[in-house]
């Protein structure tokens, strides 16, 4: 079956899509962005540079990261990156809602092809 993917263009240089929701998700999950780099394959930077980038995007943090030290550190979303996760996955329900019947005819297409 054919599958929808949604990417949200937010300004000339900036996007968010499934992979930064993902990492948001996973930061959330494990409350640290090196534990969710790594269950992404992704290294720590690229994480960081994610985060850094949707900070920038939304004008304020999308995650509170606290400094390792004997107990470790850890992250978790702010209020604005749960709301932008929130978001992203209704606007991606309702998306999928109403292609749903399309979806359904092109699938029907490559069937019968």
């Amino acid at each position: 079956m054919p599958s929808l993917s949604l990417r949200i263009n937010l300004d000339p240089a900036g996007r968010i899509g499934p992979g930064k929701i993902e990492l948001l998700e996973q930061i959330a999950a494990f409350g640290s962005i090196s534990a969710a780099a790594r269950n992404m394959d992704m290294s720590y930077k690229r994480a960081w540079d994610l985060v850094e980038e949707m900070n920038r995007l939304f004008g304020k943090p999308v995650v509170s990261a606290q400094t390792g030290g004997k107990r470790g550190g850890g992250a978790q979303l702010t209020q604005a990156g749960l709301a932008i996760v929130s978001r992203f996955r209704a606007i991606e329900r309702a998306a999928e809602s109403a292609a749903e019947q399309h979806m359904a005819a092109l699938q029907a297409e490559i069937a019968a092809a």
